[in-house]
């Protein structure tokens, strides 16, 4: 086809020539040649061939019109208008002048001269589908979406299948939120036009935003093979991908998108994305590292790589991000709450949560920012009020639309009969809060409890295998949102929904505000409230509230017997090891909690009793950079000199149990205490020496200590903690033994008596079952009234 077309303008060519040499100031034939030489792309023969025939005949309106389009072919779109003005100043009516002029003028993107040059083109052919179309683009640079909209429906009245205006519009009415109107459009323009490429991607994006993921894929799949040089389909045929948690095959589109557009910053940022997830996290920083240089103002890039930083523990840089973000756009809701985060690990707590309430400030919905402040809330205070006080304005903003969404449940009200109990968690992975998952779920009696394990987890592991070996019903349900996981909970009709991660990184508080099943109760993250009506009861023990403390609580607590903790260390090494301050001839103190727990009030207590112990040695854990700078001056300021102290960094949990062999005597934080860490300390054998607080997280050490027989280890004053610590670290011989047995002691303690627990945690769930029971039964036993006849409405618990 393509050597037929070329035979047919050689010919033609051949035939001008001739008639040039019969007639050499033919400017016809002239013209005609310039034509030829436009359509071959041969631009600059074109235009000499244009230019003698204008020397011939320079009024002529048809040159100087396609001596505009030779121009505007050479994207020359300056000499192009100044080619169509000429013509327009021969015939200032001629439509497709005025309309050929408007192109141009958009082309420069002088939208304001190109409407009013469609404009005139609709003056004076009112039947211009093209035109209006064009007029509804410039309108829509302009951001007259109303004048864009009202444009594109000209068109489509004049012409129902114009896939261009369809497909415009589509576009429009979807960048508005009008994404159900939107399909419909984008789906008549792919009908209009099943096999244009730009159709199909539309239509693809709308299917994505509204969720449809698969057909989202098909269309997208569908126009990278009609055109296979598609950066824009590659890359959102990635994001389709991505949201069905096909990561690898989207990395591939992402990374051929790059390949075909290496500015496409987006998709830098979001191959970035699927690296971090996969946990390669040296391949994400380079994917956001190059976005942001493509985009130095992508903000979404600088919290990604921020975050990413984060995680390799180098909070200075990722502060540093973050602020550069904040440069951007000072109001970014996200950009705040992250720098909150990162300024908590650092220790400024207080700073932290500054953020965290600019973040609200900025948009009152993030619930991430709202959960983060509340839980940071806690880290802070030596009362319960504020943390009540938050919580309750948590459920206020962020519960309470969803109540209305409550649909009642149908569940089998016989109280004996098996139980279906579901556990919501990003955790079920390498992550400490598998130490006390696994002792649970691996002694649950299976022949009365039905255990379903609804996993939020992007990247799974060893320890996610053993954590699935023991559930009868195993959901990776990271792909699902909130309200689609409330659904798969009711069909799975779970009778006891168990939250393990409240308003810590990555819950599902909105899940559980849902009320998918009927009985909804907190346990683990900690042992604090959530604040959220709908979740009934609480786990914990009479340590960590004794009575009289339920009324500091939205949910019904529930005191196990012994302990809120059941905790399996899940490895034998390393081994303990003998006192260090017998070789090192003086005592090391040791805290290796995170820095947010290290407030003023812990920093005082400690530096009493290294006054004391002159000698004594403090390490801690903290990220290099900054944070120890801070800290150091900070444990200045209570007496402690930077020689007496050494810092470790975040480490893989080998490495950091490891650390504990360099540490006599734990010192606790307060006013939150030490959880997980206190009993990594007491693995090692390391004794924690706490002080009670009046905040059930202030009680941890108290529970742990007396689940161990140590109460004295708990100290209810000031003056009371710094003399145990002292007499801990001068009496040696004492400190000696009880690094040698503490290991025995504490895997003999109902603290790790995985099958007690179980029996108790399973008494708990049967007793608030019986009790739900019961109020189903009533409610179906009540008397149907009759028209007009009051009743009181009672609210079931």
């Amino acid at each position: 086809m393509a050597r037929h077309l070329a035979g047919e303008i050689d010919h033609a060519r051949e035939l001008y020539e001739r008639a040039l040499a019969i007639e050499p100031d033919d400017a016809n034939v002239m013209f005609r040649l310039g034509v030829l030489d436009m359509q071959c792309g041969a631009y600059d023969a074109a235009l000499d061939w244009l230019d003698r025939a204008l020397t011939r005949a320079p009024d002529n309106v048809r040159y100087h019109f396609v001596r505009g389009h030779v121009f505007a072919a050479a994207q020359r779109f300056t000499d192009a208008i100044d080619a169509y003005r000429r013509a327009l100043a021969l015939e200032a009516d001629s439509a497709d002048v005025l309309f050929a002029l408007a192109a141009a003028l958009q082309s420069v993107a002088d939208y304001p001269a190109a409407i009013d040059a469609y404009t005139a083109v609709l003056a004076v052919d009112p039947a211009y589908a093209d035109a209006f179309n064009n007029l509804g683009n410039c309108h829509r640079q302009q951001g007259n979406t109303d004048a864009a909209e009202a444009a594109y429906r000209r068109a489509i009245a004049l012409h129902p299948g114009d896939a261009n205006a369809l497909t415009n519009l589509g576009t429009l009415v979807q960048a508005v939120g009008r994404v159900d109107e939107a399909l419909g459009l984008l789906e008549a323009a792919v009908h209009a036009a099943p096999d244009s490429p730009c159709g199909l991607v539309n239509l693809g994006v709308a299917l994505h935003q509204r969720g449809d993921f698969v057909q989202s894929a098909a269309l997208l799949t569908r126009a990278i093979e009609l055109d296979s040089a598609l950066p824009e389909a590659e890359y959102n045929l990635g994001n389709a991908l991505h949201a069905l948690g096909r990561r690898r095959e989207a990395l591939i589109h992402y990374q051929r998108a790059i390949e075909q557009a290496p500015a496409h910053a987006d998709a830098h940022n979001n191959l970035g994305i699927v690296h971090q997830e996969w946990g390669s996290l040296h391949d994400a920083s380079q994917a956001f590292n190059a976005a942001i240089r493509l985009r130095p103002d992508f903000v979404a890039a600088l919290n990604n790589l921020a975050t990413v930083m984060r995680t390799f523990g180098s909070m200075d840089e990722a502060e540093a991000h973050l602020r550069d973000a904040l440069a951007v756009d000072p109001r970014h809701s996200a950009t705040h709450n992250n720098l909150g985060n990162v300024l908590k690990d650092q220790g400024r707590l207080e700073d932290g949560i500054d953020c965290y309430r600019q973040a609200l400030a900025c948009d009152p919905c993030n619930v991430v920012a709202h959960s983060n402040l509340t839980y940071a809330l806690t880290f802070q205070t030596e009362h319960f009020e504020p943390l009540l006080d938050e919580c309750r304005r948590w459920s206020a903003r962020h519960e309470a639309p969803l109540r209305d969404t409550h649909q009642p449940h149908l569940n089998d009200a016989t109280p004996s009969r098996r139980l279906r109990v579901g556990y919501v968690s990003p955790d079920f992975r390498n992550h400490c809060q598998t130490l006390f998952t696994l002792p649970l779920l691996s002694h649950h009696d299976r022949e009365h409890f039905e255990i379903f394990c609804y996993a939020s987890i992007t990247r799974p592991d060893d320890l996610t295998q053993r954590v699935a070996s023991h559930a009868d019903v195993w959901r990776i349900v990271s792909e699902l949102n909130d309200e689609q996981l409330a659904q798969m909970i009711r069909d799975d009709r779970i009778d006891i929904l168990i939250d393990l991660t409240m308003h810590m990184s990555n819950g599902r508080p909105l899940l559980f505000a849902r009320k998918p099943a009927p009985v909804q109760i907190a346990w683990l993250a900690y042992p604090g409230t959530t604040g959220i009506g709908a979740i009934d009861y609480r786990l914990t023990d009479p340590w960590l509230d004794p009575v009289g403390t339920d009324s500091q609580y939205t949910e019904r607590s529930i005191r196990l017997p012994d302990s809120f903790w059941c905790y399996d260390p899940l490895t034998d090494t390393p081994e303990v090891n003998a006192l260090p301050a017998l070789s090192k001839g003086y005592p090391t103190f040791g805290c290796l909690n995170n820095p947010c727990k290290l407030g003023d009030a812990s920093l005082k207590l400690w530096g009493e009793a290294m006054r004391e112990v002159g000698d004594a040695r403090l390490m801690l854990m903290a990220p290099d950079g900054t944070a120890r700078a801070r800290l150091l001056e900070r444990l200045g300021q209570h007496g402690i000199g930077d020689e007496r102290v050494s810092f470790t960094s975040y480490r893989p949990r080998a490495e950091y149990l490891r650390t504990y062999q360099q540490i006599d005597v734990g010192l606790d934080t307060f006013p939150y205490n030490g959880h997980t860490t206190s009993l990594d300390s007491y693995w090692m054998g390391v004794p924690v020496v706490t002080r009670v607080a009046g905040t059930v997280v202030g009680r941890a050490g108290l529970s742990q200590s007396a689940n161990l027989g140590l109460r004295e280890l708990a100290a209810d004053s000031d003056a009371q903690f710094v003399e145990t610590a002292v007499q801990l670290a001068r009496d040696l011989p004492r400190l000696s033994d009880m690094r040698k047995s503490l290991r025995a002691r504490l895997a003999a303690s109902p603290l790790m008596n995985g099958a007690r627990f179980a029996v108790h945690v399973e008494a708990a769930y049967r007793e608030v079952w019986r009790h739900w029971c019961d109020q189903a039964r009533r409610i179906a036993s009540r008397p149907t009234h009759g028209p007009g006849t009051e009743r009181a409405c009672e609210e079931m618990t």
